[in-house]
């Protein structure tokens, strides 16, 4: 048996909005009790001094992507079709050690900022590979991290899955587009369901599936994720009403809702996971909400994107589980989720000056980044610090100027704090981040590693970025010109 004391931090309180003086004992990696200072510990038991610190849950990233680590600060000015049409170019020619490398870059950003478990929508070209997906896990366990790691997978390419753009595309242009078609779908299920079967990464690491946009799967491919998902007791995530493109185009496709058709394909539960959300309607959210499903909300790569203000108030008031996350560093260009915390306020203000129905409280985010994105992540014994979770712990130093005065700690955790005050983190009771470094990592020498990553990339990398400068003056106008079509939640929009 390990045992550990911490004495002398003060634990918020979110509903209470206060941070009292609270000692905790944690024995392997657990929490076995909560109490007053001077709470009773074994005489063995290590001293974990957090005076001078502020303790909170580790805050848990409901939606991100992996591979992004190394695409971060790529793209300025792209929608979310815009950087789809990138994705060859900003991830492609990755080896396993890059794949490795750029999942780690993530998972140490988000440690250093408070964040110890994330929902990773990794992707791989063509299809996922047992190597691939051990180099992300290995990742997630060097760092110290927790993960659910949901191999993003479709069957139908990009230029092929929206509605005309093929067409659109000058013969010769045509012609590369449909070099960037992908495997066929039953062997990207095999693939998927050989990883979840031969799943060799311990309790911290977990699987899931993550068929990536509705209309870039074909139902039988997106009913194969959900027996594979459903088999095996794992989370289906998938992008859902992410951009209003999406959504008008999906009513022309589906005739409905992509949601709508998701549940009637069956994939719609209480362990699915709706990433974005943002053109959901009421109909969408009590559906969702019926089933126990989760939104991760990303507002600060729906904004960057261009995809609008996901009615995340409207979302609660329905009963939908919340999450939170920061989006892929290719998209979001962070994973800080203090960023994110305060970006899904400030979006829901800007919404309308309609705060009791339009506006999040700092409480609603906060519980919203910890008990509801473990959740959506399928993790019930961490969230919260309390007897029998998870010493899942993030302790901010109280001298840090984000938090001078303390005078509400869950605003100011929310609202002011970006990262800087984190001195040490928890993961599983181990000291995975000490006076704000992280354990065992050399930084600069990881620095070199993604220079050295980013230069050979750069390289293998420069025909499909030819590519990308050609494609992209058609996506900018043909996607778009979708997106100025009304959009009526309550008929279908046809596209022709």
């Amino acid at each position: 048996m390990s045992a550990t004391i911490i004495r002398g931090g003060r634990l918020i309180d979110i509903a209470a909005r206060t941070a009292d003086l609270t000692d905790i004992l944690v024995v392997d990696g657990t929490i076995k009790e909560v109490g007053a200072p001077g709470l009773a510990a074994p005489a063995d038991a290590a001293v974990f001094d957090a005076a001078g610190k502020l303790m909170h849950p580790g805050l848990i990233n409901g939606h991100t992507h992996g591979h992004g680590g190394l695409a971060k600060g790529m793209g300025d000015r792209w929608t979310l079709e815009l950087l789809l049409t990138a994705g060859p170019w900003i991830s492609g020619s990755r080896q396993d050690e890059d794949k490795y490398l750029s999942t780690f870059i993530g998972a140490a950003e988000m440690l250093l900022k408070g964040c110890t478990a994330c929902y990773d929508l990794t992707y791989e070209f063509p299809l996922p590979s047992d190597a691939g997906i051990g180099a992300c896990a290995n990742a997630y366990k060097d760092a110290g991290m927790r993960a659910v790691i949901a191999p993003m997978v479709a069957d139908i390419a990009f230029f092929d899955a929206i509605p005309g753009l093929m067409d659109a595309l000058p013969d010769a242009l045509k012609r590369e587009a449909e070099k960037l078609r992908l495997a066929p779908g039953e062997a990207t299920l095999s693939a998927i369901r050989a990883a979840v079967e031969q799943w060799s990464y311990g309790d911290t690491i977990r699987p899931g599936v993550a068929p990536t946009i509705p209309h870039h799967c074909t139902d039988a491919f997106m009913t194969g994720c959900r027996d594979i998902a459903h088999a095996h007791g794992i989370g289906l995530h998938s992008h859902v009403a992410e951009s209003k493109m999406q959504a008008i185009a999906s009513r022309g496709i589906y005739g409905k809702t992509q949601l709508a058709h998701m549940d009637d394909l069956g994939l719609v539960g209480p362990d699915f996971v709706v990433a974005h959300g943002v053109w959901l309607d009421d109909e969408d959210m009590k559906r969702l909400a019926g089933h126990g499903g989760s939104v991760s909300h990303n507002p600060g790569s729906n904004a960057l994107l261009g995809n609008g203000i996901a009615h995340a108030a409207k979302m609660l008031q329905h009963g939908v589980n919340l999450a939170i996350g920061t989006d892929g560093s290719s998209c979001s260009d962070n994973q800080n989720m203090y960023e994110a915390m305060r970006t899904a306020v400030y979006m829901s203000h800007a919404r309308g000056p309609d705060y009791f129905d339009e506006w999040l409280s700092t409480a609603d985010v906060f519980t919203a980044a910890t008990e509801g994105s473990a959740r959506a992540l399928g993790l019930k014994d961490v969230g919260r610090i309390e007897e029998g979770y998870k010493a899942d712990i993030v302790f901010l130093d109280l001298a840090s100027i984000n938090l001078i005065p303390l005078n509400d700690p869950v605003n100011q955790i929310v609202q002011a704090e970006d990262g800087r005050s984190v001195h040490s983190v928890m993961v599983d009771g181990k000291v995975v981040v000490s006076n704000g470094a992280l354990v065992g990592t050399d930084m600069n020498a990881l620095a070199k590693r993604a220079e050295s990553a980013r230069d050979r990339l750069n390289a293998a990398n420069a025909e499909k970025r030819a590519l990308f400068e050609k494609l992209a003056p058609v996506v900018r106008s043909f996607c778009p010109g979708l997106s100025h079509k009304p959009y009526h939640a309550e008929r279908h929009v046809h596209i022709h």
